[in-house]
């Protein structure tokens, strides 16, 4: 006789066929930590990896200034088009300028915007007058960085490494 209920019990799966409500819970608990594990190890090298990025075209710019000026003699101004010069021939007041021109110095497609967006900005500054730092560049090459405002302190920007200082820019962050 105790074969009886037993074989109802195997002949009505219905019983056991579903999950219970704490199994269920139990895997979505496993996968929000799975999730915020993700967030908490990804987008801190997300972060890092733009900021490397943006460091990156900073210097293939910068490079390419410095052919620029090589081969033309100095490098570019406003009136020809700061960094298009770079990608497309100005327009020369003086023909033997038009001539040194060997460009594009930058692979043609470079789009000079950083990891977020944000226009490069290349500034002309006057070393002339500035008596203490002869190392100092003719020009000012930056990226606003993420918050996308000049003159802030995520701002990314190269120093010449002649003069001895780093700035956070010429070491990679560890921790961003």
């Amino acid at each position: 006789m105790m074969l009886k209920p037993l074989t109802r019990r195997l002949r009505n799966p219905s019983r056991r066929a579903g999950f219970t409500l704490i199994e269920i819970l139990l895997v979505i608990v496993i996968i929000m930590m799975l999730a915020a594990a993700l967030v908490i190890f990804v987008l801190p090298q997300r972060e890092g990896a733009e900021r490397n990025t943006t460091r990156l075209l900073l210097m293939q710019v910068q490079n390419a200034l410095d052919t620029y000026r090589l081969n033309v003699g100095r490098y570019p101004t406003d009136d020809e088009g700061g960094l298009g010069a770079l990608l497309v021939k100005p327009q020369y007041e003086n023909e033997t300028l038009g001539e040194r021109w060997q460009g594009p110095y930058l692979k043609p497609g470079t789009k000079l915007l950083d990891a977020w967006g944000n226009q490069l900005v290349y500034e002309s500054v006057d070393v002339s007058t500035d008596e203490t730092d002869s190392t100092q560049l003719p020009y000012r090459l930056y990226s606003m960085g993420p918050d996308g405002q000049s003159d802030t302190e995520d701002d990314i920007t190269l120093m010449e490494e002649a003069d001895g200082t780093q700035d956070s820019t010429t070491v990679l962050d560890q921790n961003p």
